[in-house]
């Protein structure tokens, strides 16, 4: 498979869909966590180390990873998933592999040559076959002449099985087949493991007892069993993968295969909530931030959409599903339930969260936490591609009340422009702009807003269920308010700390245009600040702090590091301000960046294109949002203006 070349078990964990079981590569083997809420992977340990032996005692190497199994050695023994909770172990066959790049389409012809002990074996395929079975010639370069292989979903009639996959790329991505025992399979091979607590196990693999099953049980504990239904087992895992890269959007040959990485990382994410009726969410990373962050689940529908819009919807809905009596969303939706407030959290991170909290509101009240209002932004983006009015009438009566709550219950000096109350709610959690004492007035704050009553305004229109005039009204009084935040003389809106002027320039100065309707004078000046090679004119767009501010560093979170989602922004901000061109251009220089760096990174230092040093990865909204980018710089450009 395409996403196969990047699961290298260190920066991309092996796991399934729905599960919460991690697999990484350890010392001469596997070590095994599980995935949990607020919990580190050290805390979550499974096994210390699983090892696979061969006849002489000595480790097999991992020596393939695919989404559907590790393979050790010759690849005569495999791990896989029996189910969500659950690891096999076990001996199959020997199997040749043969990869090639994803050139043809379907009922395209191709030759491939693979080295084998016997001889040069040469494979030609057509998709094109009569009653829709595929055929394969083989040929062993003997005298016998050319064999031909005819095989459907019943099976290969005794011959050798094949299988092949796409990738979600429209050709041939991987062609496997196996025959049978190999010689590898003779001599005993040993699975070992050893538990968090040192107490150590090992299991011999037999022709009665091939396989090892296992299940990791609560507190982290595991029971295993011998099995013999391991194929099996490969094979739901294999089937489960293929349906779910089926999805993948096809794109720009040179940017499929991160494409189809990116969207490996999007199903690999998925955890079930089982309070929540086993609700999937497609969590950040299942590497430290396994919850459903509010606009962290905007993002990701956004890139979801393309492929598969109902689990796209799912996202949403679950950052809609907790609104408190006021209209306010949560920040976060986890398998404990909620954070939607400083009380929500442990004693000691509540005390913490209450001495950062506004100095304006009553110290012994709960902080509210939530995220960024760009509800009403990724609905419509969801919609675009598969509209269900029923459903998004349900959830437009949320965000109505959520964009309420902004203006009544966040607008902490009573000016009329909300402020966050809080760095947690605006996802910029280290940001200098809360350097200062809080609130603080951001001009990202009211860019969103701005978007989020215009979006509100023709969503009334369209279905004709809510007056558009209230929010339009409201949005200009809004766009007024931030247009307070210019800073003529030095070309940046600038942030308020309890309303004084804070000196760092960052990335909010940019979100204004996002709204679409500011003064040409003031776009000139924005779009000019990205090419300032002293403010945002990085080697690698856009950091987050401009270069030749004091508080910029490359490496430190939203302190200078380039992040995909506030890119994705402007993007969409250019667009809407009349720079088309533009918006392209940083588009294709996103995608580069994360081909650079190697995945879909949290963040990235914006000197080195490399992902920095305490970013997480195989983050959800990079990898989605590299999708949706992708998707759009693969359809032509819109004409130019006239």
């Amino acid at each position: 498979m395409l996403a196969g070349e990047h699961l290298d078990l260190v920066r991309a964990p092996f796991t399934l869909p729905r599960s919460r079981v991690l697999v990484f590569r350890h010392g001469d083997g596997l070590r095994v966590h599980t995935s949990e809420y607020e919990r580190s992977l050290d805390d979550c340990v499974v096994l210390e180390s699983l090892v696979v032996r061969g006849p002489d005692g000595s480790a097999l190497p991992v020596t393939e990873v695919l989404p559907h199994v590790i393979e050790f050695g010759d690849g005569a023994v495999t791990l896989a998933f029996a189910g969500p909770g659950a690891l096999t172990v076990g001996r199959v066959g020997a199997q040749r592999r043969i990869e090639t790049s994803p050139v043809g389409r379907v009922g395209a012809q191709r030759r491939i040559e693979t080295s084998a002990d016997e001889g040069l074996d040469t494979l030609r395929y057509s998709t094109g076959g009569a009653e829709g079975l595929d055929t394969l010639r083989y040929s062993t370069g003997g005298a016998e002449g050319l064999d031909t292989l005819r095989y459907s979903t019943g099976g290969a009639e005794g011959l050798d099985t094949l299988r092949y996959s796409t990738g979600g790329a429209g050709g041939l991505d991987t062609l496997r087949y196996s025959t049978g025992e190999g010689r590898s399979s003779t001599g005993d091979v040993t699975v070992e493991w050893t538990a968090p607590d040192g107490v150590a196990t090992r299991v011999v693999l037999s022709a009665n007892a091939p396989a090892v099953r296992l299940d990791i049980v609560a507190d982290r504990g595991v029971r295993h069993a011998a099995s013999v239904t391991h194929a099996h087992d490969v094979a739901t895992s294999e089937e489960l993968w293929l349906d779910w890269f089926a999805r993948c959007p096809i794109v720009r040959d040179d940017l499929q295969p991160m494409t189809a990485f990116c969207w490996w990382v999007l199903g690999a994410n998925i955890v079930e909530l089982p309070a929540l009726a086993g609700a999937r969410a497609v969590v950040p990373s299942k590497i430290g931030y396994v919850g459903l962050w509010q606009w962290d689940a905007y993002f990701i529908a956004v890139g979801l959409r393309h492929g598969d819009p109902a689990l796209a919807r799912e996202q949403l809905e679950l950052a809609f599903r907790f609104p408190s009596a006021d209209g306010q969303l949560p920040d976060v939706v986890h398998e404990l339930g909620v954070l939607a407030t400083s009380d929500d959290l442990p004693a000691g991170d509540r005390e913490n969260l209450r001495r950062a909290g506004s100095a304006i509101a009553d110290p012994d009240a709960p902080v509210p936490l939530t995220k960024p209002p760009l509800a009403a932004w990724a609905l419509r983006k969801v919609l675009e591609v598969e509209p269900v009015d029923d459903w998004a009438r349900e959830q437009l009566r949320v965000i109505r009340r959520s964009q309420d709550w902004w203006f009544a219950g966040s607008d902490l000096d009573g000016d009329g422009m909300p402020e966050y109350g809080h760095p947690y709610s605006s996802g910029l959690d280290d940001s200098p702009i809360f350097d200062g004492p809080l609130p603080t007035t951001s001009p990202d704050l009211g860019a969103y807003l701005v978007l989020q009553d215009l979006e509100l305004a023709r969503f009334a229109e369209r279905y004709g269920d809510a007056d558009a005039a209230p929010h339009v009204e409201r949005a200009e009084r809004t766009l007024a308010l931030l247009l307070e935040l210019w800073d003529d003389a030095e070309g940046l809106f600038r942030a308020r700390a309890a309303g004084a002027p804070v000196a760092s320039d960052t990335i909010v100065g940019l979100m204004p245009l996002l709204t679409g309707r500011l003064p040409e004078r003031v776009v000139d000046r924005l779009v000019a600040a990205l090419d300032d090679e002293r403010r945002f004119g990085a080697r690698w767009s856009v950091p987050t702090v401009a270069v030749g501010d004091p508080d910029y560093s490359a490496e430190r979170m939203w302190r200078g590091p380039v992040w995909i989602n506030t890119n994705a922004l402007i993007v969409e901000g250019l667009a809407a301000s009349g720079h088309p061109g533009r918006a392209r251009e940083l588009a294709e220089r996103t995608v580069q960046l994360v081909l650079h760096g190697g995945g879909p990174h949290e963040y990235f230092n914006p000197e080195t294109g490399e992902k920095a040093r305490t970013a997480t990865t195989a983050f959800g909204w990079s990898a989605a949002l590299f999708i949706d980018l992708a998707v759009g710089l693969s359809a032509p450009p819109p004409p130019p203006v006239e």
